[in-house]
């Protein structure tokens, strides 16, 4: 078990913040011109709608130390607008792993391996993967119902993270309680 240093000699397991973020709204499925899945971008709505949570998260004090995103153009332009938002564009990384089909075993090894125990990341991605993620994370099982609207954003945290039950749920939110006006 890691611990650092606090003051008065007191010590505190390091915890791994996780916020899990769902794309923002997206051109329909079917729409004309998009028949790969991949390339279905935000609506102009689904872009202003993230730019207010990302003022949201910023408002509330999040820090970002990485931004690990799906290259599907949706969940892309998601994790560009909280990357501008927060001055972390080099902070972003694509992975197929946060894909709809991605690998959650891989992901994590990932995050393991570039990331240190007390860092603050944001995983952007589809349903219903996500969810899986994060009952996966927290009850061991991807059995849980969770729902993560579009734009909605989850947070847990974990002293080590890995596949199965190893995190806490601090918080699950939707947008409109993210978004500032």
């Amino acid at each position: 078990m890691m611990t650092q240093r606090v003051a008065k000699g007191r010590s505190r397991i390091a915890r791994m913040e996780l916020y899990i973020l769902r794309h923002a709204i997206a051109v329909e499925r079917g729409t004309a011109g998009f028949d790969d899945d991949g390339q279905r971008p935000l609506t102009d709505k689904g872009a202003k709608k993230m730019t207010r949570i990302a003022k949201g998260m910023l408002a509330l004090g999040f820090s970002l130390d990485a931004i690990y995103s799906s290259p599907f153009v949706r969940a892309r332009q998601t994790a560009e607008i909280v990357a501008e938002a927060f001055d972390a564009r080099e902070k972003l990384e694509l992975t197929t792993h946060l894909e709809v089909s991605g690998d959650p075993h891989k992901l994590l090894k990932l995050v393991n391996e570039t990331q240190g125990p007390e860092a603050s990341i944001m995983l952007v991605g589809h349903e219903p993967y996500l969810s899986s993620l994060i009952s996966i994370l927290i009850a061991g099982t991807a059995e849980l119902s969770i729902t993560l609207k579009k734009g909605g954003l989850c947070k847990v945290t974990a002293s080590r993270l890995r596949y199965g039950r190893c995190a806490t749920l601090e918080w699950l939110l939707t947008p409109r309680l993210l978004a500032v006006p």
